[in-house]
């Protein structure tokens, strides 16, 4: 950061009163401007026994297979930032989605919260993001090129957790 987005002057890296980190502060009207990991919300989508992955048509990771998920937006909650990605990455509906896995990713300041839940159809096609989207059986997997960590650990404990009908919420420190 090098300038102030409340007043345009010049930021300088500080200690400021009461905070152990040094942050960015504005030289002329003293703005403390923290920077926060940014939230990925997104869904583990199932059509009966088949999973929905999207094939990303943007980098980073461009080619590679994900789940459907993106940055949330503000005014919006985990929940509808993870709809709104499935909607917008793979044009997909879902029902009853609840939060079941949450990836704390300190190297790239970044915290992904996955939900699971049914398609309300089978109907899925790629959207602006995405190359394609397809329903995988477990067995179909393109396990070599998906695209991130936390992706590769929510197909882990989704496929796990099948085999009991139990899901509990999943919590890991990745990267």
């Amino acid at each position: 950061m090098n300038f102030c987005s409340h007043c345009g002057h010049p930021v300088e890296l500080r200690n400021v009163p009461d905070d152990e980190r040094p942050r960015h502060v504005c030289i002329s009207c003293q703005t403390i401007h923290y920077q926060n990991p940014k939230i990925v919300c997104g869904c583990l989508a199932t059509w009966q026994d088949r999973i929905l992955l999207c094939r990303r048509a943007i980098e980073p990771r461009l080619g590679y297979w994900t789940l459907p998920a993106g940055f949330m937006e503000n005014g919006e909650t985990t929940l509808q930032g993870a709809l709104r990605e499935t909607w917008e990455e793979a044009q997909a509906h879902v029902t009853d989605a609840q939060l079941y896995c949450v990836f704390n990713i300190p190297s790239i300041s970044q915290v992904y919260l996955m939900f699971r839940g049914e398609m309300t159809s089978e109907q899925h096609s790629s959207g602006t993001e995405s190359l394609e989207t397809a329903l995988f059986s477990e067995k179909d997997i393109p396990w070599h090129s998906l695209a991130f960590p936390a992706v590769r650990s929510t197909l882990d404990y989704y496929l796990e957790d099948r085999k009991t009908n139990s899901y509990p919420l999943h919590m890991a420190d990745l990267g």
